[in-house]
């Protein structure tokens, strides 16, 4: 296999490789040898058709594309390796040229990590941050858990407020006529969390279990069914049954069952803590987020099209893995949500723009200040990750390649350069807002 790389405008490049002739008629052997078995042909059994014979009745490129397929696959990783750039798109493949006898030549077009000029990046300014607790705060964690632990009862002696939960059945239809779903039997709809379009939870309030009503609503100008959008509708509506929550009193009896404290007091106490951590935590990351974006604004780089656009990708992956975690396939997302896969990368393009120019500064400063990362930093990180996984970390070891270590070390040295950064930042306080100045002024003449 040779290599040969042209650099192209904008970060890009493209390798052309070239493959033996004896490596292509292998590959075309496979192919035939793979697909044999489903080939029938007059006189001979299936399965057993000589290759020839097939090329003769299909044409000689009858297993080419296979063949092609197999020689990308086992020569792109190697070819990628003895360029010796560094690459940062999934390639764009090209087949030139795929013919017995010859050699099997293919181009992969693909952006280069582009180069990063660094603007200044110790000494930043970044807004403080409050990260005191109120009381007012600490009583609506509190009220949260409550609702949290709040047993749900039918309601029999009085008709829907908002917060409850309404059991209905439900049928929607457009000029008279049923539309596609637009009924559903024993849904639960809670009133006020406007789930359903326009008022028709609001049209509930003050009806009773057992009561049949007509909702009329106005589908959304820009609603995901375009036949419905900005159409008048009318639901029939069957209310079965009226629940709502009960809150458990707030004493030291709650405190008992939510937590490990005797009173109400010292449960009380012990949610400041957790939130004075949990805000400290938001603090640090909005400052952290502050302080790159403003190395960036004054960094100079020029990102290939081919980088965003596998970020992009992944990003996706990313969000249809959560969505099969919750037992969602991204083809009912895009049903439910009216969203198309080219509009999702729309949405997360500048989140991935901002990971992309976050990552070369840092990665960026790490090289300039000569961060690296010893094997026994790298080894004490593979013992967190064993700890979280419930193995020896001699095990895991075992599991994670070169590859995988070389991404870790990046990844430890970008750490270490946020390390840096937010060790040499400079705090100011938030610009006062026009009211906020005027209501200490007023507060001062009163005084």
């Amino acid at each position: 296999m040779s290599v040969q790389v042209e650099n192209l405008e904008k970060n890009m490049a493209k390798l052309t490789i070239e493959v033996a002739a004896e490596e292509v008629e292998k590959a075309i052997q496979a192919a035939y040898l793979k697909e044999k078995g489903k080939i029938s042909m007059p006189g001979f059994r299936k399965g057993k058709v000589p290759r020839k014979m097939i090329e003769k009745m299909y044409g000689e490129a009858v297993f080419y594309e296979d063949a092609a397929n197999t020689l990308i696959q086992e020569n792109y990783p190697a070819a990628v390796e003895e360029s010796g750039i560094d690459i940062v798109s999934r390639p764009t493949i090209d087949v030139v040229q795929i013919e017995s006898g010859k050699p099997f030549i293919f181009t992969a077009e693909v952006a280069v990590r582009p180069e990063v000029k660094l603007g200044k990046y110790l000494g930043v300014q970044v807004t403080k941050i409050d990260t005191s607790v109120s009381d007012e705060e600490v009583e609506a964690a509190v009220e949260k858990e409550r609702n949290n632990n709040a047993r749900t009862v039918t309601v029999t002696d009085r008709p829907i407020a908002n917060g409850d939960t309404a059991v209905i059945d439900f049928e929607g239809f457009v000029d008279g006529v049923a539309f596609e779903g637009g009924k559903g039997e024993n849904h639960p709809l809670e009133i006020g969390s406007h789930s359903f379009i326009d008022t028709f939870e609001d049209q509930l309030v003050g009806k009773n279990a057992g009561d049949e009503v007509e909702v009329n609503v106005t589908f959304p100008e820009k609603y995901q069914a375009a036949d419905l959008a900005g159409k008048p509708a009318m639901f029939k509506v069957k209310i079965h049954e009226v629940k709502c929550k009960e809150l458990p009193e707030l004493n030291d009896e709650f405190a008992q069952d939510v937590s490990e404290f005797d009173t109400l007091e010292e449960y009380k106490a012990d949610v400041k803590k957790h939130l004075e951590v949990e805000k400290e935590n938001e603090a640090k990351k909005t400052k952290e987020d502050e302080a790159i974006q403003k190395i960036i604004d004054k960094s100079t780089m020029e990102i290939p099209e081919a980088m965003i656009e596998t970020q992009c990708e992944n990003m996706v992956n990313e969000f249809a893995q959560r969505l099969a975690q919750s037992g969602l396939s991204m083809e009912q997302y895009m049903q439910f949500s009216g969203l198309t896969l080219d509009k999702l990368k729309e949405q997360v393009r500048p989140e991935a723009e901002t990971r992309i120019k976050s990552s070369l500064v840092l990665e960026q400063i790490a090289k300039d200040e000569k961060i690296e990362i010893t094997d026994e930093e790298l080894d004490a990180e593979i013992e967190k990750m064993a700890a979280q996984y419930g193995m020896e970390a001699d095990k895991l070891k075992e599991y994670i390649g070169d590859n995988e270590k070389e991404s870790m070390k990046r990844d430890l040295a970008v750490t270490k350069a946020v390390d840096l950064i937010m060790e040499n930042v400079k705090e100011r306080a938030k610009a006062k807002s026009k009211k906020e100045k005027e209501a200490e002024e007023k507060e001062g003449t009163e005084e």
